[in-house]
Protein backbone atom coordinates (compact mmCIF):
# COMPACT_ATOMS: atom_id res chain seq x y z
CA UNK A 1 0.00 0.00 0.00
CA UNK A 2 1.27 3.50 -0.86
CA UNK A 3 1.92 6.13 1.77
CA UNK A 4 -1.28 7.99 0.95
CA UNK A 5 -3.08 4.63 0.65
CA UNK A 6 -2.75 3.74 4.32
CA UNK A 7 -3.77 7.24 5.34
CA UNK A 8 -6.88 7.06 3.17
CA UNK A 9 -7.74 3.67 4.64
CA UNK A 10 -7.33 4.91 8.21
CA UNK A 11 -9.45 7.99 7.55
CA UNK A 12 -12.18 5.97 5.84
CA UNK A 13 -12.34 3.51 8.72
CA UNK A 14 -12.41 6.31 11.30
CA UNK A 15 -14.94 8.52 9.54
CA UNK A 16 -18.23 7.13 10.96
CA UNK A 17 -17.06 7.32 14.58
CA UNK A 18 -15.28 10.66 14.19
CA UNK A 19 -18.16 12.30 12.31
CA UNK A 20 -20.65 10.96 14.85
CA UNK A 21 -18.68 12.32 17.80
CA UNK A 22 -18.18 15.72 16.14
CA UNK A 23 -21.85 15.92 15.23
CA UNK A 24 -22.86 15.27 18.82
CA UNK A 25 -20.47 17.99 19.99
CA UNK A 26 -21.42 20.67 17.42
CA UNK A 27 -25.05 19.60 16.86
CA UNK A 28 -24.75 20.84 13.29
CA UNK A 29 -24.06 18.57 10.34
CA UNK A 30 -22.19 21.15 8.23
CA UNK A 31 -20.01 22.18 11.17
CA UNK A 32 -19.17 18.56 11.94
CA UNK A 33 -18.30 17.90 8.28
CA UNK A 34 -16.07 20.96 8.07
CA UNK A 35 -14.31 20.00 11.30
CA UNK A 36 -13.69 16.48 10.03
CA UNK A 37 -12.39 17.72 6.66
CA UNK A 38 -9.98 20.08 8.42
CA UNK A 39 -8.76 17.21 10.58
CA UNK A 40 -8.21 15.11 7.47
CA UNK A 41 -6.16 17.85 5.83
CA UNK A 42 -3.98 18.13 8.91
CA UNK A 43 -3.61 14.34 9.02
CA UNK A 44 -2.28 14.40 5.47
CA UNK A 45 0.38 16.87 6.60
CA UNK A 46 1.25 15.29 9.95
CA UNK A 47 0.92 11.51 9.55
CA UNK A 48 3.43 10.99 6.70
CA UNK A 49 6.10 12.62 8.87
CA UNK A 50 5.21 11.28 12.31
CA UNK A 51 3.54 8.02 11.34
CA UNK A 52 0.02 6.92 12.28
CA UNK A 53 -1.26 7.99 15.72
CA UNK A 54 -2.08 5.30 18.24
CA UNK A 55 -5.78 5.97 17.77
CA UNK A 56 -6.55 7.64 14.41
CA UNK A 57 -10.23 8.09 15.32
CA UNK A 58 -9.46 9.87 18.57
CA UNK A 59 -6.81 11.99 16.81
CA UNK A 60 -9.32 13.12 14.16
CA UNK A 61 -11.97 13.88 16.78
CA UNK A 62 -9.58 15.93 18.87
CA UNK A 63 -7.99 17.81 15.97
CA UNK A 64 -11.34 18.38 14.27
CA UNK A 65 -12.85 19.85 17.39
CA UNK A 66 -9.74 21.91 18.11
CA UNK A 67 -9.68 23.34 14.59
CA UNK A 68 -13.38 24.20 14.61
CA UNK A 69 -13.34 26.08 17.91
CA UNK A 70 -9.86 27.57 17.66
CA UNK A 71 -11.08 30.91 16.34
CA UNK A 72 -13.59 31.19 19.17
CA UNK A 73 -11.00 30.26 21.80
CA UNK A 74 -8.56 32.88 20.56
CA UNK A 75 -11.08 35.54 21.47
CA UNK A 76 -11.87 34.05 24.87
CA UNK A 77 -10.02 33.08 28.03
CA UNK A 78 -10.41 29.37 27.37
CA UNK A 79 -7.22 27.39 27.02
CA UNK A 80 -6.79 25.88 23.59
CA UNK A 81 -6.22 22.16 23.22
CA UNK A 82 -2.67 21.01 22.35
CA UNK A 83 -1.73 21.62 18.70
CA UNK A 84 -2.12 18.56 16.54
CA UNK A 85 1.62 18.49 15.76
CA UNK A 86 2.22 17.35 19.36
CA UNK A 87 -0.60 14.85 19.65
CA UNK A 88 1.23 11.74 18.55
CA UNK A 89 4.09 12.53 20.94
CA UNK A 90 1.81 12.52 23.98
CA UNK A 91 1.29 9.27 25.90
CA UNK A 92 -2.19 8.07 24.85
CA UNK A 93 -3.25 11.71 24.39
CA UNK A 94 -5.66 10.85 21.60
CA UNK A 95 -7.48 8.18 23.57
CA UNK A 96 -7.77 10.29 26.72
CA UNK A 97 -8.94 13.35 24.80
CA UNK A 98 -11.49 11.31 22.87
CA UNK A 99 -12.77 9.87 26.13
CA UNK A 100 -13.29 13.39 27.48
CA UNK A 101 -15.03 14.48 24.29
CA UNK A 102 -17.21 11.38 24.03
CA UNK A 103 -18.41 10.18 27.39
CA UNK A 104 -20.99 7.87 25.82
CA UNK A 105 -20.04 4.80 23.87
CA UNK A 106 -18.96 5.12 20.24
CA UNK A 107 -21.74 2.80 19.13
CA UNK A 108 -24.34 5.29 20.39
CA UNK A 109 -22.60 8.03 18.41
CA UNK A 110 -22.45 6.06 15.17
CA UNK A 111 -25.99 4.80 15.55
CA UNK A 112 -27.15 8.36 16.19
CA UNK A 113 -25.37 9.58 13.06
CA UNK A 114 -26.90 6.83 10.91
CA UNK A 115 -30.32 7.46 12.38
CA UNK A 116 -30.14 11.19 11.73
CA UNK A 117 -29.42 10.38 8.09
CA UNK A 118 -32.54 8.18 8.17
CA UNK A 119 -34.77 11.04 9.29
CA UNK A 120 -38.40 9.93 8.76
CA UNK A 121 -39.27 13.18 6.97
CA UNK A 122 -36.77 12.42 4.20
CA UNK A 123 -37.56 10.34 1.09
CA UNK A 124 -35.57 7.10 0.96
CA UNK A 125 -33.40 8.41 -1.91
CA UNK A 126 -32.38 11.41 0.20
CA UNK A 127 -31.69 9.18 3.20
CA UNK A 128 -29.34 7.05 1.14
CA UNK A 129 -27.64 10.04 -0.50
CA UNK A 130 -27.13 11.74 2.86
CA UNK A 131 -25.72 8.59 4.46
CA UNK A 132 -23.32 8.10 1.57
CA UNK A 133 -22.12 11.70 1.91
CA UNK A 134 -21.95 12.05 5.69
CA UNK A 135 -21.23 8.53 6.93
CA UNK A 136 -19.35 7.00 4.02
CA UNK A 137 -17.67 10.17 2.82
CA UNK A 138 -18.42 9.70 -0.88
CA UNK A 139 -18.12 12.87 -2.93
CA UNK A 140 -21.20 14.51 -4.41
CA UNK A 141 -19.87 13.57 -7.84
CA UNK A 142 -19.61 9.90 -6.90
CA UNK A 143 -23.12 9.84 -5.43
CA UNK A 144 -24.58 11.67 -8.43
CA UNK A 145 -22.96 9.13 -10.74
CA UNK A 146 -24.40 6.26 -8.73
CA UNK A 147 -27.93 7.71 -8.93
CA UNK A 148 -27.50 8.73 -12.58
CA UNK A 149 -28.31 12.39 -11.94
CA UNK A 150 -26.31 15.58 -12.43
CA UNK A 151 -23.86 16.71 -9.78
CA UNK A 152 -25.87 19.93 -9.31
CA UNK A 153 -29.08 17.96 -8.76
CA UNK A 154 -27.44 15.71 -6.18
CA UNK A 155 -25.86 18.68 -4.39
CA UNK A 156 -29.31 20.23 -4.15
CA UNK A 157 -30.81 16.96 -2.91
CA UNK A 158 -28.25 16.62 -0.13
CA UNK A 159 -28.54 20.31 0.80
CA UNK A 160 -32.32 19.99 1.10
CA UNK A 161 -31.92 16.88 3.26
CA UNK A 162 -29.52 18.67 5.61
CA UNK A 163 -31.83 21.69 5.78
CA UNK A 164 -34.82 19.54 6.67
CA UNK A 165 -32.86 17.78 9.40
CA UNK A 166 -31.54 21.11 10.70
CA UNK A 167 -35.08 22.47 10.89
CA UNK A 168 -36.31 19.37 12.68
CA UNK A 169 -35.90 18.12 16.22
CA UNK A 170 -32.89 15.82 15.93
CA UNK A 171 -31.86 14.17 19.20
CA UNK A 172 -28.19 14.13 20.16
CA UNK A 173 -28.41 12.40 23.51
CA UNK A 174 -27.51 8.73 23.92
CA UNK A 175 -30.57 6.70 22.85
CA UNK A 176 -32.43 4.54 25.33
CA UNK A 177 -33.53 0.93 24.67
CA UNK A 178 -36.71 1.90 22.78
CA UNK A 179 -34.96 4.50 20.64
CA UNK A 180 -32.13 2.07 19.94
CA UNK A 181 -34.59 -0.51 18.61
CA UNK A 182 -36.29 2.10 16.44
CA UNK A 183 -32.99 3.43 15.17
CA UNK A 184 -31.71 -0.02 14.37
CA UNK A 185 -34.77 -0.80 12.25
CA UNK A 186 -34.49 2.50 10.35
CA UNK A 187 -30.76 2.15 9.72
CA UNK A 188 -31.07 -1.50 8.66
CA UNK A 189 -33.80 -0.53 6.19
CA UNK A 190 -31.60 2.24 4.77
CA UNK A 191 -28.71 -0.18 4.27
CA UNK A 192 -31.07 -2.66 2.60
CA UNK A 193 -32.38 0.06 0.25
CA UNK A 194 -28.83 1.16 -0.52
CA UNK A 195 -27.86 -2.38 -1.47
CA UNK A 196 -30.93 -2.82 -3.66
CA UNK A 197 -30.14 0.44 -5.45
CA UNK A 198 -26.85 -1.07 -6.57
CA UNK A 199 -28.07 -4.66 -7.00
CA UNK A 200 -30.95 -3.73 -9.30
CA UNK A 201 -28.68 -1.88 -11.73
CA UNK A 202 -27.72 -3.32 -15.10
CA UNK A 203 -25.84 -2.32 -18.23
CA UNK A 204 -24.14 1.07 -18.01
CA UNK A 205 -25.95 1.81 -14.78
CA UNK A 206 -24.22 -1.20 -13.22
CA UNK A 207 -20.83 0.43 -13.78
CA UNK A 208 -22.02 3.52 -11.90
CA UNK A 209 -23.98 1.78 -9.14
CA UNK A 210 -21.86 -1.32 -8.56
CA UNK A 211 -20.02 0.29 -5.66
CA UNK A 212 -23.26 0.86 -3.75
CA UNK A 213 -23.46 -2.85 -2.91
CA UNK A 214 -19.93 -2.78 -1.49
CA UNK A 215 -20.74 0.32 0.56
CA UNK A 216 -23.95 -1.23 1.88
CA UNK A 217 -22.01 -4.29 3.00
CA UNK A 218 -19.40 -2.08 4.68
CA UNK A 219 -22.13 -0.26 6.61
CA UNK A 220 -23.82 -3.56 7.48
CA UNK A 221 -20.56 -4.87 8.92
CA UNK A 222 -20.19 -1.64 10.88
CA UNK A 223 -23.68 -2.02 12.32
CA UNK A 224 -22.96 -5.68 13.06
CA UNK A 225 -19.94 -4.61 15.13
CA UNK A 226 -22.25 -2.30 17.07
CA UNK A 227 -24.86 -5.06 17.54
CA UNK A 228 -22.83 -8.30 17.47
CA UNK A 229 -25.57 -10.38 19.12
CA UNK A 230 -28.53 -9.01 17.12
CA UNK A 231 -29.80 -11.89 14.91
CA UNK A 232 -31.55 -9.62 12.41
CA UNK A 233 -28.29 -7.72 11.85
CA UNK A 234 -26.56 -11.04 11.24
CA UNK A 235 -29.36 -11.93 8.83
CA UNK A 236 -29.15 -8.65 6.93
CA UNK A 237 -25.38 -8.87 6.58
CA UNK A 238 -25.61 -12.51 5.50
CA UNK A 239 -28.27 -11.65 2.92
CA UNK A 240 -26.19 -8.88 1.36
CA UNK A 241 -23.04 -11.02 1.29
CA UNK A 242 -24.69 -14.03 -0.35
CA UNK A 243 -26.53 -11.93 -2.91
CA UNK A 244 -23.44 -9.89 -3.80
CA UNK A 245 -21.33 -13.05 -4.07
CA UNK A 246 -23.13 -13.82 -7.34
CA UNK A 247 -22.36 -10.46 -8.97
CA UNK A 248 -19.77 -11.78 -11.45
CA UNK A 249 -22.25 -14.35 -12.79
CA UNK A 250 -25.39 -12.21 -13.01
CA UNK A 251 -24.84 -10.61 -16.43
CA UNK A 252 -23.43 -11.73 -19.75
CA UNK A 253 -20.94 -9.84 -21.92
CA UNK A 254 -23.78 -7.81 -23.46
CA UNK A 255 -25.13 -6.76 -20.09
CA UNK A 256 -28.16 -9.05 -20.21
CA UNK A 257 -29.25 -10.58 -16.93
CA UNK A 258 -28.60 -14.30 -16.48
CA UNK A 259 -31.23 -16.22 -14.54
CA UNK A 260 -30.05 -17.80 -11.31
CA UNK A 261 -30.49 -21.33 -12.68
CA UNK A 262 -28.37 -20.47 -15.74
CA UNK A 263 -25.50 -18.79 -13.90
CA UNK A 264 -21.96 -20.18 -13.91
CA UNK A 265 -21.64 -21.09 -10.24
CA UNK A 266 -17.87 -21.30 -10.47
CA UNK A 267 -17.94 -17.48 -10.71
CA UNK A 268 -19.67 -17.14 -7.36
CA UNK A 269 -17.48 -15.72 -4.60
CA UNK A 270 -17.22 -18.70 -2.25
CA UNK A 271 -15.38 -16.77 0.45
CA UNK A 272 -18.19 -14.23 0.64
CA UNK A 273 -20.79 -16.99 0.60
CA UNK A 274 -18.96 -18.78 3.41
CA UNK A 275 -19.03 -15.64 5.54
CA UNK A 276 -22.75 -15.21 4.87
CA UNK A 277 -23.58 -18.84 5.63
CA UNK A 278 -21.69 -18.70 8.92
CA UNK A 279 -23.62 -15.58 9.92
CA UNK A 280 -27.05 -17.00 9.11
CA UNK A 281 -26.24 -20.24 10.93
CA UNK A 282 -25.20 -18.21 13.97
CA UNK A 283 -28.35 -16.10 13.76
CA UNK A 284 -30.58 -19.16 13.67
CA UNK A 285 -29.11 -20.34 16.96
CA UNK A 286 -30.68 -17.27 18.61
CA UNK A 287 -34.16 -18.68 17.86
CA UNK A 288 -35.52 -15.19 17.26
CA UNK A 289 -36.38 -15.19 13.53
CA UNK A 290 -37.06 -12.03 11.56
CA UNK A 291 -37.58 -11.04 7.90
CA UNK A 292 -33.89 -10.47 7.14
CA UNK A 293 -32.97 -13.85 8.57
CA UNK A 294 -35.65 -15.59 6.50
CA UNK A 295 -34.51 -13.85 3.31
CA UNK A 296 -30.91 -14.78 4.11
CA UNK A 297 -31.97 -18.40 4.70
CA UNK A 298 -33.59 -18.45 1.25
CA UNK A 299 -30.42 -17.05 -0.31
CA UNK A 300 -28.40 -19.63 1.65
CA UNK A 301 -30.38 -22.55 0.19
CA UNK A 302 -29.60 -21.27 -3.30
CA UNK A 303 -25.93 -20.78 -2.39
CA UNK A 304 -25.59 -24.26 -0.91
CA UNK A 305 -26.92 -25.94 -4.07
CA UNK A 306 -24.09 -27.25 -6.24
CA UNK A 307 -26.37 -27.13 -9.29
CA UNK A 308 -29.90 -25.88 -10.08
CA UNK A 309 -31.17 -29.45 -9.75
CA UNK A 310 -29.85 -29.65 -6.18
CA UNK A 311 -31.84 -26.62 -5.02
CA UNK A 312 -34.12 -27.31 -2.07
CA UNK A 313 -37.26 -25.75 -3.55
CA UNK A 314 -39.47 -27.30 -0.88
CA UNK A 315 -37.45 -25.52 1.79
CA UNK A 316 -37.51 -22.26 -0.17
CA UNK A 317 -41.29 -22.52 -0.59
CA UNK A 318 -41.69 -23.04 3.18
CA UNK A 319 -39.42 -20.08 3.97
CA UNK A 320 -41.39 -17.80 1.64
CA UNK A 321 -44.57 -18.95 3.37
CA UNK A 322 -43.01 -17.85 6.67
CA UNK A 323 -41.98 -14.53 5.14
CA UNK A 324 -45.54 -14.00 3.90
CA UNK A 325 -46.74 -14.22 7.50
CA UNK A 326 -44.02 -11.92 8.84
CA UNK A 327 -44.27 -9.31 6.10
CA UNK A 328 -47.35 -9.81 3.92
CA UNK A 329 -46.76 -8.42 0.44
CA UNK A 330 -47.91 -9.20 -3.11
CA UNK A 331 -44.26 -9.16 -4.21
CA UNK A 332 -43.32 -11.81 -1.61
CA UNK A 333 -46.22 -13.97 -2.81
CA UNK A 334 -44.99 -13.51 -6.37
CA UNK A 335 -41.52 -14.67 -5.33
CA UNK A 336 -43.02 -17.65 -3.52
CA UNK A 337 -44.86 -18.58 -6.72
CA UNK A 338 -41.49 -19.22 -8.40
CA UNK A 339 -40.74 -21.86 -5.76
CA UNK A 340 -44.31 -23.20 -6.01
CA UNK A 341 -43.85 -23.70 -9.77
CA UNK A 342 -40.78 -25.84 -9.06
CA UNK A 343 -42.52 -27.87 -6.34
CA UNK A 344 -46.12 -28.15 -7.55
CA UNK A 345 -45.98 -27.10 -11.20
CA UNK A 346 -46.79 -23.96 -13.21
CA UNK A 347 -50.56 -24.23 -12.86
CA UNK A 348 -50.22 -24.07 -9.05
CA UNK A 349 -48.04 -20.98 -9.44
CA UNK A 350 -50.60 -19.35 -11.74
CA UNK A 351 -53.37 -20.04 -9.23
CA UNK A 352 -51.21 -18.49 -6.49
CA UNK A 353 -50.62 -15.23 -8.40
CA UNK A 354 -54.13 -14.90 -9.84
CA UNK A 355 -55.29 -12.72 -6.88
CA UNK A 356 -52.31 -10.44 -7.51
CA UNK A 357 -53.58 -9.31 -10.91
CA UNK A 358 -55.15 -6.11 -9.59
CA UNK A 359 -52.32 -4.84 -7.33
CA UNK A 360 -49.51 -5.96 -9.65
CA UNK A 361 -51.01 -5.54 -13.13
CA UNK A 362 -48.61 -2.67 -13.87
CA UNK A 363 -45.60 -4.42 -12.31
CA UNK A 364 -42.97 -5.57 -14.79
CA UNK A 365 -41.87 -8.61 -12.80
CA UNK A 366 -45.46 -9.82 -12.33
CA UNK A 367 -46.13 -9.91 -16.05
CA UNK A 368 -42.73 -11.48 -16.73
CA UNK A 369 -43.25 -14.22 -14.13
CA UNK A 370 -46.82 -14.84 -15.30
CA UNK A 371 -45.58 -15.20 -18.86
CA UNK A 372 -42.92 -17.71 -17.75
CA UNK A 373 -45.49 -19.80 -15.84
CA UNK A 374 -47.86 -19.75 -18.81
CA UNK A 375 -45.06 -20.81 -21.14
CA UNK A 376 -44.14 -23.69 -18.81
CA UNK A 377 -47.80 -24.75 -18.79
CA UNK A 378 -47.88 -24.82 -22.59
CA UNK A 379 -50.29 -21.86 -22.82
CA UNK A 380 -48.20 -20.10 -25.43
CA UNK A 381 -50.69 -17.52 -26.72
CA UNK A 382 -51.40 -16.25 -23.20
CA UNK A 383 -47.68 -16.33 -22.45
CA UNK A 384 -46.94 -14.14 -25.45
CA UNK A 385 -49.56 -11.61 -24.31
CA UNK A 386 -48.07 -11.47 -20.82
CA UNK A 387 -44.55 -11.04 -22.19
CA UNK A 388 -45.70 -8.19 -24.44
CA UNK A 389 -47.24 -6.48 -21.41
CA UNK A 390 -43.98 -6.95 -19.53
CA UNK A 391 -41.97 -5.31 -22.31
CA UNK A 392 -44.34 -2.35 -22.26
CA UNK A 393 -43.72 -2.02 -18.52
CA UNK A 394 -39.93 -2.45 -18.68
CA UNK A 395 -38.05 0.45 -17.12
CA UNK A 396 -34.72 -0.38 -18.76
CA UNK A 397 -33.55 -1.70 -22.11
CA UNK A 398 -32.00 -4.68 -20.32
CA UNK A 399 -35.35 -5.70 -18.82
CA UNK A 400 -37.01 -5.51 -22.22
CA UNK A 401 -34.17 -7.50 -23.83
CA UNK A 402 -34.53 -10.28 -21.27
CA UNK A 403 -38.24 -10.66 -22.03
CA UNK A 404 -37.56 -10.68 -25.76
CA UNK A 405 -35.50 -13.80 -25.22
CA UNK A 406 -38.66 -15.60 -24.09
CA UNK A 407 -40.61 -14.25 -27.05
CA UNK A 408 -37.85 -15.42 -29.40
CA UNK A 409 -38.04 -18.85 -27.81
CA UNK A 410 -41.80 -18.98 -28.35
CA UNK A 411 -41.37 -17.91 -31.98
CA UNK A 412 -38.70 -20.56 -32.56
CA UNK A 413 -40.96 -23.25 -31.11
CA UNK A 414 -43.85 -22.08 -33.31
CA UNK A 415 -41.68 -22.33 -36.44
CA UNK A 416 -40.37 -25.77 -35.53
CA UNK A 417 -41.96 -28.43 -37.82
CA UNK A 418 -44.40 -30.77 -36.09
CA UNK A 419 -43.86 -34.51 -36.47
Amino acid sequence: MTELGWIEGAITAARPQAMAALLRYFRDMDAAEEAFQEACLRALKSWPQKGPPRDPTAWLILVGRNAAVDAVRKSSRNTALPPEERLSDLEDAEARAAERLDGSRYQDDVLRLLFICCHPDLPSTQQIALALRVVSGLSVREIARAFLVSEAAMEQRITRAKARIGAGDALFEAPGPIERAERFAAVAAMIYLLFNEGYSASGKALEAKGGLCDEAIRLARLLLRLFPSEPEMMGLTALLLIQHARSDARFDADGLAILLEDQDRSLWNREMIGEGLALIDKAMLKRDPGPYQVQAAIAALHARAGSPEDTDWVGIDALYATLEIMRPSPVITLNRAVAAAKVRGPEAALAMIAPLERPLAAYFHYQGARGAFLMQAGRKTEAREAFNRAIALASTAAEAANIRQYLDRLSAEAERPHR
